[in-house]
């Protein structure tokens, strides 16, 4: 008797093993199945970015070690150049000072207009309203700029009234293009075209948080800056990430409307790595343009992979 139960337990303890082993070829063939779907859904986006950015960015880390017209392998002579030619080290202390300056300023005001906004029950649709300085035409804000910071413009005619109104002082004949204001009308212009954007991330975040969370925390007493600062921001920190690599990022298309405004060669506070780069460009200066592009683009990247670790301890 005691030998049929035994033979009876190990064939019900085999008949397990094959289930569990059967469960586990499923499972993985479920899982190689999912793999090669998501490995096909992925290739085409891979290819574009392997064809129009990973092999032209390694063609210009080869050309940055090397001369323009003979194409002889010169190490890193191109780069000692680079360093030691003043218009770079200008264009990049501006650019450097640019971006210190605008993304903190940009993050805090586009939170300051987000966290009143997004009280008010028709947010969603007053979150278009945000975007509109993105759909203009960039040709069409910089006549405005210089309708309002030349010489003769807005700005001056305005603050002139005013003088004369409390007589205070005479009339004000600032050139902000052309003196170091202008670095200042190029900060202005930043926030302005980007805080749209940055708006509508920080209410896409804050409209995300559960109402049922910040009931409970009323409801048991907290103020609404206990609320704000302990249950919302701590929510935000996803949001924080997203627009501080879009706007560090979108720092350096600035150019266009400086370049707009005040040309190739504009005022030295408005002298960024983008003017260089244009200045070299139509000089030919492949293989100085070559080099600093491989700096900015490493600078870039360390920069993005820092933030992204400390996204992740915070996390």
């Amino acid at each position: 008797m005691a030998g049929k139960v035994r033979v009876t337990k190990l064939a019900a303890g085999g008949d397990g093993s094959i289930k569990v082993q059967r469960r586990r070829r499923s499972h993985s063939a479920k899982s190689h199945k999912d793999t090669r779907a998501f490995a096909l859904f992925l290739a085409p986006s891979f290819a574009g970015v392997l064809l129009f950015v990973l092999l032209p960015f390694l063609d210009v880390v080869g050309r940055s070690f090397r001369t323009v017209v003979t194409g002889q392998f010169v190490g890193f002579q191109n780069y000692g150049t680079i360093f030691a030619n003043q218009a770079f080290l200008l264009a990049v202390k501006n650019t450097f000072r640019f971006t210190l300056v605008c993304i903190p300023l940009l993050v805090v005001i586009g939170l300051a207009v987000a966290a009143p906004v997004s009280r008010l029950k028709n947010a969603g649709a007053i979150k278009s309203l945000y975007l509109f300085p993105l759909a203009m035409p960039t040709a069409t804000v910089v006549i405005v700029w210089k309708m309002v910071f030349y010489r003769q413009g807005f700005l001056n005619l305005f603050l002139t009234r005013i003088g004369e109104w409390t007589g205070l002082w005479g009339e004000v004949r600032t050139d902000y293009l052309g003196s170091g204001a202008a670095f200042w009308v190029l900060v202005f212009s930043y926030i302005w075209k980007n805080t749209g954007y940055t708006v509508v991330l920080w209410l896409a975040g804050i409209l995300g948080i559960s109402n049922e969370l910040l009931e409970a925390a009323r409801v048991d007493g907290a103020s609404e800056r206990q609320c704000f600062f302990k249950i919302v921001l701590p929510n935000l920190k996803g949001s924080l990430y997203t627009i501080v690599i879009l706007s560090f990022l979108n720092s350096f298309k600035i150019y266009r409307e400086a370049y707009l405004v005040a040309g190739a060669y504009p005022q030295q506070d408005m002298y960024l790595l983008q003017h260089l780069f244009n200045n070299w460009f139509v000089n030919l200066d492949f293989d100085k343009m070559a080099a600093a592009a491989v700096c900015v683009g490493g600078f870039l990247f360390v920069v993005i992979m820092l933030l992204q670790r400390v996204w992740d301890k915070k996390a």
